[in-house]
């Protein structure tokens, strides 16, 4: 089937040249899934699907539109092409808009077949270890996957890139229960060439172990300012807000805080950020074709670029470096997990947060779930109805310790972190 999608890139390419178009891009995927459900701590269903996309852009007078559909035939092709050329001319003209060119890659990585025993394996290791070591910890969805994807993309501009990436992957999602009692949902999930460690993989084993803790909770009692020790899914929200800053609608509307920041120290240098393309289900291919070079975004605290697509950066003038949309890691710091918290006179140790989308400016209020009080250096009972609030910009120039260990779940690799100043109510 690789060759399928090969040539329905190729035949895409030449009717949308032949069309009329003044640049095109075609990308035609395959993706095979097969997956182990879980239910109400049960196996629920084996399943197996087969998905194809194709997915086109045309430019046309600096008009530009995009169409999918999923038949990678010849009528459906066409069919698709000619919807794409009705869109484009009725776009709205936009000098910015453009495509890639001269990109050229091929980028196979991990696990290409599935192993059907390993799933089952997997599931029954989660699953005893949950009935022997977590009991009141219910499972109301869960799954074990493989997923295999096949790609090509190919431009009018000469880009030609193609991918078959495989991987397994492993979610846990529920709550714990005690007679009337329970706690807040948590989850816990990831991708891996390897299901192999299960349920310590992902930290799922961690996550069900706090849930049991989290049924019985309390309020903080009244307000004050403290630290917070932030676990890597915290963490990741953080940077989501950073990345996000870096991209394209804040540069464009204006909004970003760091437009005018890139060489200067924007977090604590405590904090070095790097791609990890190579990591399980990514690659360093961008969503506009582009191939994405290693970067080190924060190198020690320091900026070292923005992020735009090749469309930001036409409109902003801001350069175009092109940054992938997944395989990230946080540099591990020297101080061990135990001796962070230990540190913390009072505080939080924070896993889930509840705010929405911080301020323009960074500002943001949230309540804080999954989340245990820590007094005198030691984790106490958990919080319910707690807040925090503070500024994500200050809080990464004010992280004060970075832990040795890394949470690692494929796409992201990420330490905990302590940050003090947070307002607590």
């Amino acid at each position: 089937m690789a060759a399928d999608v090969h040539a329905a890139a190729e035949r895409a390419l030449e009717r949308l040249s032949r069309r009329g178009f003044d640049a095109a891009q075609a990308t035609a995927s395959q993706v095979l899934r097969r997956e182990l459900n879980l239910a109400h701590n049960e196996p629920s269903l084996l399943r197996s699907s087969e998905r194809h996309k194709l997915s086109l852009v045309g430019l046309k007078d600096g008009r530009r539109a995009s169409a999918e559909g999923s038949d990678l035939g010849e009528e459906g092709i066409d069919a698709l092409v000619e919807s794409l050329w009705q869109a484009t001319l009725a776009a709205p003209q936009d000098e910015a808009n453009a495509l890639s060119a001269g990109q050229r890659a091929r980028i196979e990585r991990g696990p290409r077949a599935c192993d059907a025993a390993e799933l089952t394996k997997a599931a029954q290791a989660l699953l005893a270890w949950r009935e022997r070591e977590t009991p009141t910890m219910m499972i109301e969805e869960g799954l074990t996957a493989h997923q295999q994807v096949r790609q090509r993309t190919l431009t009018t501009g000469g880009t030609d890139l193609a991918g078959q990436l495989g991987w397994y992957e492993l979610v846990v999602f529920g709550l714990a229960r005690e007679g009337q009692q329970a706690s807040s949902f948590n989850y816990s999930g990831g991708q891996a060439d390897s299901l192999a460690g299960t349920p310590a993989l992902f930290g799922a084993d961690t996550m069900m172990r706090a849930l049991t803790r989290q049924v019985a909770t309390q309020r903080i009692g009244e307000r004050f300012v403290g630290e917070v020790v932030f676990t890597p899914h915290a963490v990741a929200d953080l940077l989501g807000w950073l990345m996000q800053q870096l991209g394209d609608g804040p540069l464009i509307d204006g909004s970003s805080l760091y437009r005018q920041r890139v060489g200067e120290v924007i977090a604590s240098p405590l904090l070095t950020l790097k791609s990890r393309y190579d990591g399980p289900g990514c690659s360093p291919l961008t969503a506009d074709a582009f191939v994405a070079p290693p970067v080190a975004l924060l190198d020690t605290g320091r900026l070292t670029q923005l992020a735009p697509s090749l469309y930001g950066s036409r409109k902003t003038g801001v350069p175009h470096k092109p940054v992938a949309g997944s395989g990230w890691e946080l540099l591990a710091g020297e101080t061990p997990l135990e001796a962070m918290i230990a540190a913390v006179p009072r505080g939080a140790l924070v896993d889930r947060l509840s705010m929405g989308q911080p301020a323009p400016n960074g500002d943001f209020s949230g309540v804080i779930k999954n989340s245990f009080l820590i007094e005198g250096g030691r984790i106490g009972p958990a919080l319910s109805e707690t807040m925090i609030a503070g500024n994500v910009a200050k809080l990464l120039l004010d992280v004060a310790a970075v832990s040795r260990e890394r949470l690692d779940t494929g796409a992201e690799c990420l330490p905990w972190l302590r940050v003090p100043g947070l307002h607590f109510s």
